[in-house]
């Protein structure tokens, strides 16, 4: 009997890493180019890219997205979101510093000598602006084998818990939203969908506190998303659903467009 008691602790146990290892963080970075130099920021992100997959071969990251905005709060606050995916929150938090972007440059551009990827870095510091970094912890996600390749699509939706019913908003996505999205996965109308919250802590004053992602292998899935309707829902679903969203205010929704990835 003490054996299969310890078997079973020790099986909790294991699940118990086993998840944390399985954990996600994310850091979405909105960027800002002003006009006159988007064709040299286009230039820099697919630099980028070829660096992203060295500190990924590092097993620095899990994985890094370059997206193009195609509408949000505003069309002039920011033109693309960089999601950068790492597998532990102290890695989220230290990210990749200079030293760490210049070491990798080198590697993918070994051609380049120590001045010019310094030359690089500040030529594309002086043509972005970061005005807002998020940094999210995944909570729930679809089970599904989406591919993350350019020309997907995506809906960043940023969400803020209702005072006082943080809990119950978590328990809808988990509980109700997340059933919906899978069911669509399954009807081929959607790709992916994960829940994040906020990894850092905030005042009642912070503009989010979750957010949801919806990803769609292109136009016509995201489309064919939008015209269904789930003429199967029961009245008591439908009121689990709308009991969902009065536990949140959705404060913004930027659709995007992925154009690169390193996975």
């Amino acid at each position: 009997m003490k054996k299969l008691l310890m078997l079973l602790v020790c099986g909790m146990l294991w699940s118990g890493v086993l998840n944390a290892q399985q954990a996600q963080y994310m850091v979405f970075e909105f960027i800002k180019v002003e006009k006159d130099q988007l064709f040299d920021y286009i230039e820099f992100k697919d630099l980028m890219e070829k660096v992203y997959r060295q500190a990924l071969n590092d097993k620095r990251i899990k994985g890094w997205d370059f997206w193009s905005l195609q509408n949000g709060a505003d069309e002039g606050d920011f033109q693309y979101i960089m999601v950068t995916t790492y597998d532990d929150p102290v890695k989220m938090m230290n990210g990749l510093d200079d030293s760490a972007m210049m070491k990798y440059t080198k590697i993918a551009y070994p051609h380049l000598t120590e001045g010019q990827v310094a030359t690089l870095f500040e030529q594309s510091l002086s043509i972005r602006d970061m005005p807002m970094r998020l940094y999210m912890k995944e909570i729930v996600s679809t089970d599904d084998n989406f591919q993350f390749r350019p020309g997907a699509l995506a809906s960043f939706d940023l969400m803020k818990a209702v005072e006082g019913k943080f809990e119950a908003y978590e328990k809808a996505e988990t509980e109700v939203f997340r059933p919906i999205h899978q069911k669509r996965i399954e009807q081929g109308l959607m790709g992916h969908w994960s829940f994040l919250r906020t990894a850092l802590p905030q005042g009642s004053e912070a503009k989010s506190t979750h957010l949801t992602m919806n990803m769609y292998k292109d136009y016509m899935q995201f489309f064919n998303a939008q015209a269904y309707e789930d003429l199967t829902q029961t009245a008591e679903q439908r009121k689990a659903v709308n009991e969902g969203l009065n536990s949140r205010d959705q404060k913004w929704v930027y659709l995007a467009t992925l154009e690169n990835v390193v996975r």
